[in-house]
This record gives C-alpha cells, sequence and structure tokens, in this order.
C-alpha cells in the first residue's frame, strides 16, 4: 500500500488530539496508525476508513515500554 503523500498529510486521526498518521499493515492488511493514540484504521480498496468504531489498537514494537 502506498497512499499519497499529500492525502497523508492531510489525514488525521478522529480522536481528540488530531495526531499525524503512518502506514502500517497489521495482520496482512494496511491500516493507517495514529502517532499518538496508538489505534490502526483500515484501509480498504485504498481508502482509509476514519472510523474509531472500526479502528484496533496497534501493538506496540517489541521492546519498547509503554
Amino acid at each position: 500500500m502506498s497512499l499519497d503523500p499529500l492525502l497523508l498529510e492531510i489525514l488525521a486521526c478522529p480522536c481528540p488530539d488530531h495526531a499525524p498518521l503512518r502506514e502500517e499493515t497489521l495482520d496482512g492488511a494496511p491500516v493507517l496508525v495514529c502517532e499518538s493514540c496508538g489505534l490502526a484504521f483500515p484501509v480498504r480498496d485504498e481508502i482509509p476508513v476514519m472510523l474509531l468504531d472500526e479502528a484496533k489498537p496497534f501493538p506496540a514494537p517489541a521492546g519498547s515500554a509503554s
């Protein structure tokens, strides 16, 4: 998956912090992960689904303290 960089610049997490997003994969599926709250939003047919009801927690990288 490779979303348009301009789109990624415009999109923000719908949580109150409105943090930037980064592209990742979760269980082999493309997602956008919030830099602040760590929620992963699915990308279906190259369209980000920016609904809090659709988001899932993104696991922290191994070795990071939380």
